[in-house]
């Protein structure tokens, strides 16, 4: 048995599953301060064996394994979290071994074994919620360099019909400032679930995240790429951003079938949590 958790924004999962993905036992705690929030998940794992852990969190992490800092959460804007050394806190808990990567790379990896990008050995997995992140499978591995991936902070065309600064606190108006879930609300001064039937709200929403998706392709050119979060949801997004796509890259690369290439994510809200199970998985195998 294998234990995972993902470690979001809003609020904690904790699982424990088998090697092949399947989810035991689970259960979730609202993301608070530390003290709160991990009292709660070491007691979840108190409850159980497991052979290792698996931990997919909010970033920015430490994902080098040579630096001091390796498996603390670093930058964050949720700043009670900031430096806090989540892998050290669980290794003083539990003696086993502990993986540790992003959400976001998680939910990729999680797809990329049994969810929309099964069999296949490059995805991309990218979240529009609260924030916006991808994760990325290149060859079959994490892509990982002298850090992890920050693919929601790029910087993109502004349509010429937005007058919105932007809600990044580091960037304003970089793809996060201007596509995430905060931003569709304060640009239109109701929640996205309340906007459903506006076009021009998905319209607009479809064009910042077109830009995006066309540069991923022309840097990572994945297999597929899985499209999940709380944004995400609103269905009519999908034909929007797919159409988009196709007009901006103009006919340069020839193009996969764009329904089934750009998709929502085969393990619905199970993505993340999933793939940490994979992340405990992979480190007991290394």
């Amino acid at each position: 048995m294998y234990g995972a958790i993902e470690a979001g924004g809003t609020k904690f999962v904790c699982a424990v599953g088998n090697d092949r993905g399947d989810i035991i036992d689970e259960a979730q705690f609202p993301t608070t301060v530390p003290d709160e929030t991990m009292k709660e998940v070491i007691s979840f794992f108190q409850k159980h064996h497991v052979k290792a852990i698996g931990i997919g969190s909010f970033g920015p992490i430490e994902v080098n394994k040579d630096h001091a800092d390796y498996g603390s959460i670093t930058s964050t804007p949720k700043l009670t979290w900031a430096n806090y050394p989540i892998v050290d806190v669980m290794k003083e808990m539990f003696d086993v071994p502990i993986g540790f990567n992003t959400d976001v790379n998680a939910a990729a990896l999680g797809e990329s074994f049994t969810g929309a990008a099964k069999g296949l050995d490059s995805c991309l997995y990218i979240t529009v919620g609260t924030g916006i992140g991808a994760g990325a499978v290149v060859n079959g591995s994490l892509l990982q360099g002298w850090s992890h991936p920050e693919m929601g902070h790029i910087l993109v065309r502004r349509h010429p019909e937005d007058p919105y600064e932007g809600t990044c606190p580091y960037h304003k108006d970089c793809l996060e400032g201007l596509a995430a879930g905060p931003a569709i609300e304060r640009r239109w001064e109701k929640k996205g679930i309340e906007l459903a039937d506006k076009q021009e709200v998905w319209e607009m929403e479809a064009f910042y995240l077109a830009q995006a998706i066309m540069q991923y392709m022309l840097i990572l050119s994945p297999k597929r790429i899985v499209m999940g979060g709380g944004v995400m949801k609103q269905k009519q997004l999908f034909p929007l951003v797919r159409k988009q796509v196709a007009t901006l890259l103009n006919g340069y690369i020839s193009l996969p079938e764009l329904e089934t290439f750009i998709v929502p994510p085969g393990l619905g809200d199970h993505a993340g949590i999933t793939g940490a199970l994979m992340l405990a998985k992979n480190e007991v195998e290394k």
